[in-house]
């Protein structure tokens, strides 16, 4: 792990990455996603859900998949599946201490939103700690694990990708990341669409908790 004691450029995944998978927040996004789709196409929820489920892996969003197919208004979308509650989300106080420890320009590179991203940093208590948040809508709603996006993230915070890092919960979305000349960390999970590929080769580093692995790399002397 020596090696990471030069990263310059820290990406930070934010859904199940930032917090723990086990707080469920996500969920109440999923469930959003389906009542935007049963209301919008005007068909049942068990429909919807497929729906859903079949532009994510196809699309690799939802999102995309609704834009692709039925023309929708991609910020009424995100503004919709993203106004959920988070009053259970605790500081984490070890998170915290970590990534101020750490040095270098820090960026949240999420398929979510801006406002998505702020609101849960903020619950968290890191929100201070980012340089800025490149979301979906810098992305021009092309989603990990797109390349195009990954090079246009590149370009606009001028990374170097060989002192650069991303940590991320889906395993798929570091490959482009990896093949880049980025260091990758995969978030350890056991949901099938974010496990996939997770036994790859262009994962470098694996860990159960983010606040750990920085505690690490910190410790390094």
């Amino acid at each position: 792990m020596k090696e990471l004691k030069k990263i310059k450029f820290w990406l930070f995944d934010l859904d199940n990455t930032l917090y723990s998978g086990a707080t469920k927040v996500f969920d109440q996004v999923d469930k959003k996603m389906t009542q935007f789709i049963s209301e919008k196409l005007n068909i049942s929820k068990d429909e919807a859900k497929k729906i859903q489920k079949n532009y994510f892996v196809e699309y690799n969003t939802t999102l995309n998949g609704m834009i692709k197919n039925h023309k929708i208004d991609a910020n009424e979308f995100l503004e919709f599946v993203h106004d959920i509650d988070l009053s259970f989300l605790k500081e984490d106080l070890l998170l915290d201490e970590q990534i101020s420890k750490i040095k270098g320009k820090k960026i949240i590179f999420t398929n979510g939103s801006k406002s998505h991203a702020k609101n849960v940093t903020k619950k968290l208590g890191i929100d201070r700690h980012f340089n800025d948040i490149f979301d979906i809508v810098s992305a021009d709603f092309i989603p990990k694990p797109s390349l195009v996006t990954y090079k246009k993230i590149i370009e606009k915070y001028k990374i170097e990708p060989q002192y650069s890092i991303f940590i991320e919960d889906i395993a798929r979305n570091l490959k482009p990341a990896y093949e880049l000349g980025m260091k990758t960390v995969w978030i350890i999970n056991d949901e099938p669409w974010a496990a996939e590929y997770s036994d790859s080769d262009f994962i470098n580093y694996r860990t159960n908790k983010l606040s750990n692995f920085l505690k690490e790399i910190n410790e390094i002397k």
